[in-house]
């Protein structure tokens, strides 16, 4: 089985990590998009010589076709298949099948300014008065969620605005004892609302007892030889489980209570034993796909709280291929450099995610700036290690995983991820629309925006024939072969 030199190259390079790889033909187009718990374990799987044999056609096409693949790491195998389905919108792969409409995640809506509030699937999330839980990167999830729910707490599931005594006639659930049944007077508006603000705190992760309820009544079913009800009650709790841990993890943002925060600042000086308390925290992070596009965030936390003006991007200028202790160094680097130069005030923390080799990298560039005494350390993701000592003499830092002040360090962390992602993410789009258009002769500024102005994007551009790209202001017929011919490959139509 022949496999590129740039295939065996970074094969070498992946990651035992969750994320999402990008399969390239010869010409560089992106032809298949996949996600993986371990991009190593998954992508390397593609060239093992059994895997040609056995798979079907169009495996076999892929593969055959591959000469060189990205990939991106992300948090967790959630994060992978909600990235997976927006980057295969955003390229259509042609050996894609899945997510190709233009179908958004599924989402749970409840408006509580209804007279009897229901609980309702949609995939738009609209600036109303409602609350949305999700997006679900699970269907079954976000269906397991409603039902549960319903049924727990007695909320109606039919439509009408007002259900009266006529939509009782056509309704089971009074029957079968799952709805409280307002249309027939058996539950007040008042006792109403009550449960559907406890089935709100269970929606969004507040309400872990009764998964342990759940739990407890499946292994009660199990020990009395009721297995088939025990199944069922194990394939609710695994959905419900899935669709709850994502919404909390979706609703983490940082320390929003100032005494609370004011805790975990306390227990972070106490813990790295800081000369003063950490009242000012600038977090650091990487992002960038196989070491292009590269960029690092900075957020910054003053008291334990997110300071949103002062949050800094650092498009990575010195390093090139996946170095991401490189590209910490060069944020680190710019950052301090320049506040020393201004004679600005320093942070009293430097958080750098990644563990003991992010941490030296970024510690190296302040010892080069005379800065031995601004306290740093490393977050390492896996089991949230605290690394402070680059000697690595000393073992990592291990608080407590509900302690305030392990919460105070991986909620910025987490939100300089998302600041990073954020600002790659327009990089990559833009370097992507650009290329495109920097290929074709004499196109010129100008140009350029005129054809995005008219068309919307290079994708509406690429679909275009030759006589509707020649009615753009500017581009006559002569030009608009050309552009066609370009974006095509030298197709004409």
């Amino acid at each position: 089985m022949a496999v590129s030199d740039k295939v065996k190259k970074k094969l070498h390079e992946l990651p035992d990590k969750p994320g999402v790889y990008l399969m390239r033909d010869r010409n560089g187009k992106v032809i298949y998009i996949g996600k993986a718990k371990s991009l190593r374990n998954r992508v390397r799987n593609y060239f093992q010589r059994g895997t040609l044999r056995s798979a079907d056609a169009k495996i076999r096409g892929l593969i055959k076709s591959i000469d060189d693949f990205d990939f991106l790491i992300v948090n967790n195998d959630a994060d992978a298949i909600l990235t997976e389905g927006r980057m295969i919108k955003e390229y259509r792969p042609r050996y894609n099948t899945s997510f190709k409409d233009d179908k958004c995640f599924l989402l749970l809506r409840l408006n509580r300014n209804d007279p009897w509030p229901v609980l309702k699937l949609c995939r738009i999330r609209r600036n109303d008065t409602s609350t949305y839980f999700g997006p679900y990167a699970s269907a079954a999830s976000a269906r397991a969620a409603k039902n549960f729910a319903e049924k727990r707490f007695g909320l109606r599931q039919c439509t009408p605005r007002e259900p009266d005594k006529q939509t009782y006639k056509h309704c089971l659930d009074d029957i079968i004892r799952h709805c409280r049944a307002p249309c027939v007077g058996q539950i007040t508006r008042e006792d109403y609302l009550q449960r559907v603000d406890e089935a709100t705190a269970f929606l969004k992760g507040e309400r872990g007892d009764i998964l342990k309820e759940l739990q407890a009544e499946m292994e009660a079913e199990s020990e009395s030889l009721n297995f088939e009800r025990a199944a069922v009650l194990r394939d609710t709790l695994v959905l419900l489980r899935r669709a709850v841990k994502q919404r909390a993890r979706g609703l983490k943002s940082l320390v929003t209570k100032a005494d609370e925060a004011l805790e975990g600042l306390k227990q972070l000086q106490e813990a790295l034993r800081l000369p003063a308390l950490p009242r000012v925290i600038e977090t650091f992070d990487i992002s960038n796909i196989s070491g292009t596009s590269a960029t690092a965030s900075m957020v910054v936390a003053i008291d334990g709280l997110p300071a949103k003006n002062r949050y800094r991007m650092f498009r990575i200028n010195s390093v090139t291929g996946p170095d991401d202790p490189g590209m910490m160094a060069e944020a680190t680097r710019r950052r301090y450099k320049r506040l020393v130069d201004e004679n600005k005030p320093l942070p009293d923390l430097i958080v750098f995610d990644g563990g003991i080799t992010q941490l030296r990298a970024g510690r190296a560039e302040l010892d080069k700036l005379d800065l031995h005494h601004l306290p740093s350390v490393g977050l390492a993701k896996r089991y949230e290690e605290v690394y402070w000592d680059i000697t690595n003499k000393s073992d990592p830092l291990r608080l407590p995983l509900d302690s305030p002040g392990l919460r105070v360090l991986t909620n910025i962390r987490d939100e300089a991820h998302r600041f990073a992602l954020t600002y790659h993410r327009k990089i990559r789009e833009k370097r992507i629309r650009d290329s495109a258009l920097d290929e074709i002769p004499g196109i010129g500024e100008k140009r350029k925006l005129a054809l995005l102005q008219h068309f919307g994007s290079v994708d509406r551009l690429r679909k275009a024939r030759v006589d509707e790209l020649a009615e753009t202001p500017g581009i006559g017929h002569t030009f608009a072969e050309l552009i066609h011919t370009c974006l095509h490959g030298g197709a004409k139509v």
